[in-house]
């Protein structure tokens, strides 16, 4: 198990580098193809759409032919694919094609593991180990900030894609050969998503699934770019930087909140106030817009550190799902995660656009932040109602038993 996890974690660097990166690459693609702040928050958002909307045949596949398979094929045609036709763009619409290529190539890859550890490993450390494998793999939205932005200025875009087609082929045919699938769950495999979707235990959880990686992933994957460039004039290897101490205190908060649901004992509880944490410093961001650059970054971190609970809400459904549907169930959850940040990121720019043209960018990002933070508030209000999860998975049922 260690080993297939430990391939996964390091390939998930990808992963997370493709969600992130656009935020530095804004003025060189607005100057060489003529795409700008909106245009790359559609981009952003289909990426995130795309990869959620390859969650459920992800999770039939998990299940029935296991994840070898499943994330080296979708990684070498989607992953290197997309990177490659990104290389490539001419315009706007080349570069929507090639991010919902990336999103499918990256949607199997942390559900694999999750998938392989929800079969093999404890329920008891399910928490802390997701949180492990997030934050490693989350060293790619360090390697988006400050690591892209040099190489786009001392090698060009378009190089720097192509070579990161180049390692994300060499990462799929890696698994292929490398990583091992899980054995058969006990039982058989049947069941269905639909199984999942009647437990009444799992739904006060999907409002705050549908928003809690938003305003870290929106903020982080695109808008603190824009916001310090339109607002406060900063360079591209200057948004790096700052967008690396935002990656750095994503890495924290999820480190932190990965062993809190033992000390506590709860998950309910150290999601609610982390997600409330969140949403108070977005509001505050909103509140405080263009009062000083170093405010701004320092409010971003807080928002990656509050805002980083993704792999505690994966745990505190996965409490819920018997061993037999653990690949549907892990699918379905990040299905209704990446699908919130894919239309919200959609939405986002939208909402720019439409306050910059008729209130000025200050009101716009003023605005797009409470956006973010208002969301945060509503799904955690709603997760009140959820329950804690059993403290070992749920057992087997047979069908009509």
């Amino acid at each position: 198990m260690r080993a297939g996890l430990s391939l996964l974690c390091l390939t998930y660097v990808l992963s997370q580098f493709y969600r992130a990166f656009l935020a530095v690459l804004g003025s060189v693609l607005q100057r060489d193809i003529g795409a700008g702040p909106e245009d790359l928050a559609t981009a952003s958002g289909l990426w995130f759409l795309a990869f959620a909307s390859a969650q459920l045949p992800i999770g039939w596949a998990l299940d029935r032919i296991g994840p070898r398979r499943t994330t080296s094929a979708l990684l070498l045609v989607g992953g290197a694919g997309g990177a490659l036709i990104f290389a490539l763009a001419q315009n706007a619409t080349h570069v929507n094609i090639a991010m919902m290529l990336i999103g499918v190539g990256c949607a199997p890859v942390l559900v694999s593991a999750y998938f392989i550890l929800a079969r093999q490993g404890s329920a008891a450390q399910f928490a802390t180990i997701a949180s492990i494998l997030m934050a490693i793999g989350s060293l790619g939205n360090l390697g988006a900030s400050w690591p892209m932005a040099w190489a786009v200025e001392a090698f060009g875009w378009r190089a720097a894609m192509t070579g990161l087609a180049a390692i994300t082929a060499l990462a799929a045919a890696v698994l292929f050969v490398l990583l091992r699938d899980p054995d058969a769950a006990p039982g058989g495999r049947r069941g269905s998503v639909l199984d999942l979707v009647k437990m009444r235990a799992l739904w006060p959880m999907m409002p705050l699934m549908f928003v809690c990686y938003v305003p870290v992933a929106a903020i982080r994957g695109l808008w603190i770019g824009p916001y310090l460039s339109d607002i406060f004039g900063l360079a591209t290897a200057q948004l790096g930087q700052a967008s690396l101490v935002m990656g750095v205190a994503m890495i924290g908060g999820t480190l932190v909140y990965g062993p809190l649901d033992r000390v506590f004992g709860t998950h309910k509880w150290v999601i609610f106030v982390g997600n409330m944490g969140c949403a108070a410093a977005c509001l505050l961001l909103a509140v405080l817009v263009g009062q000083s650059v170093g405010l701004g970054i320092a409010l971003c971190a807080v928002i990656g550190l509050f805002g980083s609970t993704f792999p505690i809400m994966i745990a505190h459904a996965r409490g819920f799902f018997p061993a037999h549907l653990a690949g549907r169930g892990v699918t379905l959850m990040n299905l209704f995660g990446m699908s919130g940040v894919g239309l919200m990121q959609l939405g986002s720019g939208v909402l720019h656009g439409r306050v910059a043209a008729t209130s000025g960018d200050l009101a716009a990002y003023g605005t797009l932040f409470a956006f973010f933070g208002l969301a945060a508030l509503v799904g955690s209000l709603a997760y009140l109602f959820s329950r804690d999860a059993p403290a070992a998975p749920l057992p087997y049922t047979p069908p009509n038993s």
